[in-house]
């Protein structure tokens, strides 16, 4: 392993001879300068992995010497070392972006430690997380063998996602696998207890089942309606997966405090036009069909699934008593439309409750599996969350919180349902009339491996319509998608390593709804 290279500037260079010896003998390369223009000149001729750099020197000063290594190499930690405690100096120094701070006289395991701290820190929260995980391993082990309830797996699944991203910084490769294996396990576990379960919750409706999509608005929105004196803005980020939330969530609390952080489980298919309508209207898709015809459209029916979202929204809270409460509902679907719904913001501290449906999560999902350009930045989960987390920090979307949280307005992130990442294709055969979706098929006469999917043969019992009297619903689950056998190679290549919804899977089903306060 290469020696980490430190340059030392010090006009008294000579009088820090001991902790060079010191610095020597622990591995260390120490090159010396005793003033800031010969610094300079070193800095240029071979690379540093550090610069401790006096602060103050005869000629250029150990200030100006600073700002011009920066400006040279922006990556390049320095440590401003002086004898000066006054404040102007910290400032100064501390705002041209030094990497520590040290008033002489300093003594050898000062030195040390700023070493550590600047140089080995992302070791050793590499090594630090890898051994918490290894010790934790067989914990989660232990509790996927137990007959967990649906509060402990949102806890197993946190705890899961949690690791996947404090991993994801280290660079044990071989842990990310045991992870992620672990991971393939409990999704396997997980659609076994949702099948169950899933009949279950829905035909008997208790305080002991989890909140879903057509019970969110009733169990978590309707009791801040009826309680906060403030408006309420209700922010579904289309298709935003637990993990992707807390990717943006330290933007977040830069402006805001997170008062509950939940998860829900989403239905049965996990795509839009189920899930968000569902959500809206606080009932099961039949429900809506029966009781509202007009404001549903089946599989086959032309046009968007989600035209009537508002609609939905305006009846159920007619049904809950509150058909006085001034509502606004917007959908964003383009930038411009971000950028329109900023402007507008003001005028809508007016209506108690302001939803905001804010698309682009989902058309980067799409875009990744049909724009080669978005799969190369989105390779794998880890750049999937990273794409998120940059489209976040500069669209309209945060801007609007920043102006939200400037109005101290109650405000609620959430989503309909999330998407998972596929490889592996099963195929099913039906007519022309079955839908074209990748991780659910609806349709008669369908063809397939019953081991394979998760099949509700009478979807009347799941509360779903059917297109036809012999209609089916099946579903893939965890990584698989679902593939005709015409064309079946090409078919496969080009969705394998895609991001897709619609089916059951940890990632789809277990969603978040966050609760913020201003700051």
């Amino acid at each position: 392993m290469d020696k980490i290279k430190i340059l030392w500037v010090d006009d008294e260079i000579d009088l820090l001879k001991p902790h060079i010896i010191f610095l020597e003998q622990k591995n260390y390369e120490v090159t010396t300068c005793n003033n800031g223009d010969e610094a300079l000149e070193v800095v240029q001729q071979k690379p540093f992995d550090i610069v401790f750099l006096d602060e103050n020197m005869p000629g250029i000063s150990g200030l100006e010497a600073l700002e011009q290594i920066k400006n040279d190499f922006p990556g390049l930690p320095v440590v401003m070392i002086t004898k000066s405690e006054e404040e102007s100096i910290m400032e100064e120094a501390i705002g041209s972006n030094i990497a520590d701070y040290l008033i002489k006289p300093v003594n050898p395991n000062q030195i040390l430690l700023c070493l550590k701290k600047n140089l080995d820190n992302k070791e050793l929260v590499s090594q630090k997380t890898t051994m918490g995980y290894q010790q934790e391993f067989r914990s989660i082990g232990m509790e996927l063998g137990n007959d967990l309830d649906y509060k402990q797996w949102v806890d197993l699944y946190k705890k899961l996602v949690n690791w996947e991203l404090k991993l994801e910084k280290s660079k044990d490769e071989s842990m990310q696998e045991v992870l992620r294996m672990q991971k393939e396990e409990a999704n396997q576990m997980f659609c076994k207890y949702y099948e169950r379960n899933y009949r279950d919750w829905l035909t008997n409706a208790t305080d002991d089942n989890p909140v879903q999509s057509h019970t969110l608005l009733k169990y978590k929105l309707l009791p801040q309606l009826r309680n906060s004196g403030k408006p309420v803005f209700f922010v579904l980020i289309d298709n935003l997966r637990f993990d992707q939330w807390k990717m943006i969530q330290p933007m977040i609390e830069e402006y805001f405090r997170v008062q509950d952080e939940d998860i829900y489980y989403s239905v049965l298919p996990t795509v839009t036009q189920y899930a968000r309508n569902c959500l809206f209207s606080g009932l099961m898709p039949l429900g809506i069909k029966n009781k509202y015809p007009k404001l549903w459209l089946d599989e086959d029916a032309e046009g968007s699934k989600n035209q009537f979202e508002s609609e939905l929204l305006g009846e159920w809270l007619k049904r809950f008593g509150l058909s006085d409460m001034k509502y606004s509902y917007h959908k964003v679907l383009s930038l411009n439309a971000g950028k329109r719904l900023v402007e507008a913001m003001p005028g809508l501290f007016n209506n108690q409750l302001n939803v905001i449906v804010y698309n682009f999560v989902d058309m980067l999902s799409h875009a990744r599996t049909e724009m080669e350009v978005i799969r190369e930045l989105a390779d794998d989960e880890s750049a999937y969350r990273s794409l998120t987390m940059s489209w976040f920090e500069h669209s309209p979307l945060f801007e609007i919180l920043r102006y939200l949280s400037s109005r101290d307005a109650d405000v609620v992130i959430t989503t309909d349902h999330g998407s998972v990442k596929v490889d592996n294709a099963l195929k099913v055969v039906g007519d022309r009339a079955t839908n074209t979706n990748l991780r659910y098929k609806v349709g008669r006469s369908l063809n397939y491996n019953k081991k394979d999917v998760f099949a509700m043969t009478r979807p009347e019992d799941y509360f779903l319509p059917k297109t036809n009297v012999s209609s089916s619903y099946i579903f893939a689950r965890t990584n698989d998608f679902l593939a005709y056998p015409n064309n079946y190679n090409y078919y496969v290549k080009y969705y394998r390593d895609t991001f897709q919804h619609g089916g059951l899977s940890m990632e789809e089903i277990l969603i978040p709804y966050i609760s913020l306060k201003a700051r």
